[in-house]
Formats: structure tokens, sequence, C-alpha cells
């Protein structure tokens, strides 16, 4: 979809669907007034350090969490807190749009949202949102600018209408507790995209890489007030390079890939839990990239009946590389 507007072409990409430390508790306050727990935070991170956000940077998400928040509230669901992990993926991922000229969930390495994220060590699941904005004279940079086009962004995916509404399905949807949030402005480019988050376990012991056949686990922890209802993995080759051209054909993405690798059930799940802690044993037997989702409810399923992943919480986003 492209629009013009006072010398300016606007691109909207839809999106394809299927505790935690210290944090803000959703006070009604404004999110700048959390600037020093952020700045902390901030601090403390050390992934994508060369993709750190200043002062500056985080007084204007801050104040874009408090748009995206009063979205969430007109229709009812939770506040969102500001991720500082995913903040720098989607800043990553903006400047590389923004260099390069293009708008997409992929990069140039052809990576999906999932992918950029669980290359970075997350390991939630994240749902994305991707805005731009060029022109033909030259932006300011100004942090009132920025501010501008990025509430302009959030909008346009707010006044989406059924059934072309991904982005807005994406901003509301109840289970999202954290988002990412990246821009980069050049003389004349501009981008903002926005990671959804979905947090709701602990991991350990989680691997970026498994040779074939080698014996591996996930340690996944909950806070006791529900279970692993179902675990399903995906295959899918390694990703390939993609040309701006290529790049700029592409629309909205599947949060999995064509080929399902395993899946365990909740009465399967239950057999590795041991208090609040599941030790999932791993192994694969071919090369690729292996997506890890797990759903949770609040009842512990031990017997076998029949399971539907419809309206349950997912909270996984593992990806895992298998080479020879």
């Amino acid at each position: 979809m492209f629009r013009k507007k006072m010398k300016q072409i606007q691109a909207f990409l839809l999106l394809s669907l299927i505790p935690i430390g210290l944090f803000p508790q959703g006070k009604a306050n404004s999110a700048i007034d959390d600037l020093e727990l952020y700045m902390e935070l901030n601090s403390k991170e050390v992934k994508l350090i060369e993709y750190k956000d200043n002062k500056e940077a985080l007084k204007i998400k801050l104040t874009q969490l408090d748009v995206i928040n009063k979205s969430r509230k007109r229709n009812r669901v939770s506040p969102v807190k500001l991720d500082i992990l995913a903040s720098r993926v989607a800043n990553r991922m903006c400047r590389e749009a923004a260099e390069n000229n293009y708008v997409s969930h992929w990069n140039l390495a052809g990576e999906k949202p999932y992918h950029r994220y669980a290359f970075a060590g997350g390991h939630d699941h994240v749902s994305e949102n991707a805005f731009g904005e060029w022109t033909s004279g030259n932006y300011s940079g100004s942090n009132s600018e920025i501010s501008k086009m990025m509430e302009s962004g959030h909008k346009s995916f707010m006044s989406e209408r059924a059934p072309n509404d991904g982005h807005k399905k994406n901003i509301i949807d109840k289970t999202h507790n954290f988002v990412g949030i990246g821009f980069f402005a050049s003389e004349n480019q501009f981008r903002y995209y926005e990671e959804f988050i979905d947090r709701y376990f602990e991991f350990e012991n989680i691997p970026s890489e498994l040779k074939i056949n080698e014996s591996g686990s996930i340690t996944v922890k909950t806070d006791g007030s529900y279970f692993l209802y179902y675990l399903i993995i995906y295959r899918e080759k390694f990703p390939v390079a993609l040309k701006v051209a290529q790049l700029k054909k592409t629309g909205s993405y599947q949060d999995f890939s064509n080929e399902e690798y395993m899946k365990l059930a909740a009465w399967e799940l239950a057999l590795y839990r041991h208090g609040n802690t599941y030790d999932i044993p791993l192994k694969f037997s071919r090369e690729g990239l292996y997506y890890i989702q797990i759903y949770l409810d609040k009842k512990e399923i031990k017997n076998p009946s029949a399971l539907n992943t419809k309206g349950k919480t997912g909270g996984c986003g593992i990806v895992i590389r298998v080479e020879k």
C-alpha cells in the first residue's frame, strides 16, 4: 500500500499471525516517568551494544510507548512495557532498511523477525509491525519530528480495516506484554518498527547451535500459575540472502514454516516437569533452523485428550541452528 503526502511516500506491510525483572507495573502515569528505570535496564543489557539507545532516544521511545498503550487501552487490553533487547533488534532492522531504501519483514540476510530476535539472544515470541517513509526533501532529524513520524506510523496501523488489519490486530493482541520500538532517520529516509513480545517463561540452557543427532535440552520455567500445553518445532532451511529488489516485493510473513518436525502434547510435556521447571530433551536429525513455539494453559493435562491451540497463549520463539 502506498500513499503520497506532502512530497512524502509511506509504505505499509501487513502482518501474518497464526516475572521478569523490575519493570513498571502498568501505572496510569506517563512512561517517561520511568526513564531512570529504563536507563538502568539499558545500561545492563550487553547484547547488540552497538544499537544501544542514548537518553534522548529512550525518551522518544517512552513517549511512543504511551501512544501504543493508549491504543491498547481503547481496545480494553493491558499495557505493554518497553523491551530493551527487542528495541535494539528493531533499531538494527530500521537502520539497514533505511540505508538500503526498503521496507520489509525480511532483512538482507533473508531473516524473518523471529530469526533476528532469536539470533540476538531473545527466546520469547515476537510479532512485528513495519513502517517506512521517505521524502524528496530532507528530514531535520529533530526529536519532535521523529516522534511525529513514529506516531503517524502507529496511527496508520490503527486505521486499518478488516480484512487488511494485520498491524492493528498485532497492536491490540491481549497476549503481548512487552514491545520493542525501533527507529532510524537519515536525510530523506525514516523507518519505524514495533516488535511485540509475549514473555511468559524463563529459559535456561538454550543452545543456539547443535550438531545433527547431538543430544541437547531446553529448560523452561513458569511462575507456577500455568502449565505447558503444547510444544511444536518447525524446521526450515537456512536463510538465503535477498537483494533489495526482492525485499521490496515481500509482504506479510508466516510465523512458522511448512515443515513440522516435532510435537509434544500437554501430557507428554508433563513428564518433563519438576515443580515449576520443565527440562525438555532435544535431538535433531537434519540440518536447518528449528523454530520452537510453546503454548501455555492454566490447567495441567496428564492424560491424552483433544487439544486446540486456538486462543491459547504462546510465549516462546527459540531458534536453534543444526549443522553437520
